[in-house]
C-alpha cells in the first residue's frame, strides 16, 4: 500500500502563546473645540452605542473558546469592550499598560481624527514616512513598537500553551502585525473596530495567524 502524506494542520509550537488581538469597539465621536477625557496623556473616550454592540458581538463569537486570560489597556474603551466577554467567561481582565494606544501628542484628545479627516500636512507626512513622530509631540514609531513588543512578550511569557484575548487599539494592532510580519510599519494600520487578529508568540518570535477578522460583526 502506498504511503500517503496529508497536508498538515497548523498548531502553535509547544510553549507558545496564542493571542487574539481584539480592537475595541467604536468610541464616541470627536467634535471641534471639545476634548475627550484624558488618562495619562491619552484621549479616553467611552464607547459609542455601536461600540457596545460590537463588544457583544465579540463576546458571542469567542464565548466558547478556551480563553485563559483577558487583557485590557489603561483606557476605558478597552475595558468596556472586554466586559461582555469577561462576564461570559467569568474572567477578570488584567491591565497591560504598554498596549495602550499610540500617544498622539498635541493631537490627542480627539484632534487627531479631525486633522486626519482634513488631511493635515503633518498627518500626510506621518502616513508617507510611516512615522508617528511627524505629529507634533507624538511618540515615534520606534518607541511605539518597542513598548508594544515588550507588552506582548510579557503576556506571552505568562501564558505558554494558552489562548489569550487582548483588547487593544488600532495603532497597537498595526504595530504588532508589522513587527511579526517584518513589513512596512503602517501596512496593518486600520483594523476595524471589534475585529479580531491573531498572533502566535514563541520565545521572542511572533507569527501572524490572522488579521482583521470581522465575520461576527455582520
Amino acid at each position: 500500500m502506498t504511503r500517503e502524506y496529508r497536508q498538515t494542520v497548523y498548531r502553535p509550537p509547544a510553549g507558545a502563546a496564542d493571542i487574539l488581538l481584539i480592537r475595541h469597539g467604536e468610541s464616541m465621536p470627536a467634535r471641534p473645540g471639545e476634548s475627550f477625557p484624558m488618562t495619562g496623556g491619552h484621549g479616553d473616550p467611552a464607547l459609542h452605542e455601536n461600540g457596545h454592540a460590537q463588544a457583544h458581538a465579540v463576546a458571542e463569537r469567542l464565548q466558547r473558546e478556551p480563553i485563559a486570560a483577558i487583557y485590557v489597556t489603561t483606557l476605558q474603551r478597552t475595558h468596556q469592550t472586554a466586559a461582555p466577554l469577561a462576564g461570559r467567561l467569568g474572567l477578570a481582565p488584567r491591565v497591560e499598560p504598554d498596549l495602550r494606544e499610540v500617544h498622539l501628542g498635541d493631537w490627542d484628545g480627539g484632534l487627531y481624527r479631525i486633522k486626519a479627516a482634513e488631511n493635515d500636512p503633518a498627518f500626510d507626512r506621518a502616513r508617507q514616512r510611516r512615522e508617528w513622530g511627524e505629529i507634533p509631540g507624538a511618540e515615534t514609531t520606534e518607541a511605539l513598537h518597542a513598548r508594544v513588543r515588550a507588552g506582548l512578550l510579557r503576556i506571552a511569557g505568562a501564558h505558554p500553551d494558552q489562548l489569550v484575548a487582548a483588547v487593544v487599539h488600532g495603532g497597537v494592532i498595526g504595530a504588532a502585525m508589522a513587527m511579526a510580519a517584518q513589513s512596512d510599519a503602517f501596512a496593518f494600520n486600520g483594523a476595524a473596530n471589534g475585529s479580531i487578529s491573531r498572533l502566535v508568540i514563541h520565545g521572542d518570535r511572533m507569527t501572524v495567524r490572522g488579521f482583521n477578522d470581522c465575520a461576527h460583526l455582520g
